[in-house]
């Protein structure tokens, strides 16, 4: 919005060219959603215990059990402040006519919208008494594919004049391979939906998820700029070319709004850590998992995903193993619970221990994923 009210004004002409550099905007994008995560975040909590959505966590493990004991009736829905801090910040900050960042807010809606309607199923008072446990899992199933199946059409729709869009991309492999419209639509439905719920299972821990939801925006803002029309002052080459990565014309915008989310995401995390004031619950962690998954699509580092959010697919990972192996061996555990984090926390390390050693994990993954970019 300030980018076309600046643009209309022509801003450029009197000398202020700064609004239109992307990486500008990133930074402003990133500090205004951090203050309005941190200035509306006491209200939305004070609401939220009026209301009383708090949580109640309740695993097959009574060890598990009593030691979250103390987090009963913490406020849930706080991933409220998350989504009205981002699209609050991508509005003020980035192009609104760019196609990849309307998909982006839709997605990040869309998810949300499920999730919250899930959480407050499952948290209010009156649905408690009433018995109902929050959505089905088929039903949440239902919306998150019905959501990934709008978002592939129009992006596949969108890459039309781009090339290297309706590739698939490999690391350390510096030529795509062509995607015909049913594959890249049913990628697109996994990924989006593996990933929100990916952050979902994560999301267990003061902390947890929101951090390293933090590291990965912050790899996607890179991959965005990189993919774009932005040239290399070293090569005078666009950063793509330079690096022979997918060159997605227009990508550069959409770093603003995972900017917003490294914001979004610091912000949150004041009330969030330990010990936590909220809990993001599935309001905040679906649409969180489901960006992740549309960055990675739009910039064609599908693959790379996998490197980048490593710890949310050792988490994911992990529950598909377990309940894989107990239904196979008739009750046996490879893990003491899944997900993982929850098997060292039973084996004796603090939750804060937990939290920051999975932290570093997260960081280890996003060098280790930047490195890939230039080994090709």
């Amino acid at each position: 919005m300030i980018y076309h009210i600046l643009w209309f004004f022509k801003a450029h002409e009197s000398g202020f060219h700064a609004y239109q550099d992307v990486m500008f905007r990133c930074i402003l994008a990133a500090l205004t959603s951090l203050l309005i995560a941190i200035f509306t975040g006491p209200r939305i909590i004070r609401w939220l215990m009026r209301k009383k959505i708090g949580d109640r966590p309740e695993f097959n493990h009574a060890a598990l059990n009593e030691l979250t004991k103390e987090k009963a009736n913490t406020p849930t829905m706080g991933g409220l402040i998350i989504l009205l801090s981002i699209v609050s910040s991508t509005l003020l900050w980035a192009r609104v006519d760019n196609p990849f960042v309307i998909k982006a807010i839709f997605v990040l809606m869309w998810f949300g919208g499920i999730g919250a309607w899930d959480d407050w199923l499952k948290l209010t008072r009156a649905q408690r008494q009433s018995g109902r446990d929050g959505l089905k899992a088929w039903e949440k199933l239902a919306f998150q594919f019905g959501g990934g199946i709008l978002v592939a059409v129009f992006l596949f729709s969108d890459f039309t004049n781009i090339t290297d869009g309706r590739m698939f991309w490999l690391p350390f492999y510096k030529y795509g391979i062509q995607l015909p419209q049913w594959l890249f639509i049913l990628i697109a439905i996994m990924y989006m939906t593996g990933t929100s719920n990916a952050v979902n299972l994560t999301d267990g821990m003061d902390g947890l998820a929101t951090g390293c939801v933090g590291i990965v925006s912050a790899v996607l803002v890179l991959l965005c700029f990189f993919a774009s029309e932005v040239m290399s002052p070293v090569t005078q080459t666009t950063w793509a070319s330079y690096l022979l990565l997918p060159h997605i014309l227009g990508a550069g915008e959409l770093a603003i709004f995972y900017s917003a989310i490294f914001g979004a995401a610091m912000g949150f995390l004041w009330f969030n850590c330990h010990p936590a004031q909220t809990f993001m619950g599935d309001t905040g962690s679906l649409p969180l998992g489901a960006a992740m998954g549309y960055g990675a699509l739009v910039t064609r580092h599908e693959v790379l995903l996998f490197i980048i959010g490593g710890v949310f697919m050792l988490e994911l990972f992990s529950v598909v193993l377990q309940v894989g192996y107990f239904r196979y061996t008739g009750g046996k555990r490879i893990f003491r619970c899944a997900p993982i984090h929850h098997h060292f926390h039973l084996a004796g390390w603090s939750e804060p221990q937990v939290v920051v050693r999975f932290w570093l994990l997260a960081i280890g993954f996003a060098f280790l994923a930047l490195a890939t970019l230039k080994i090709r």
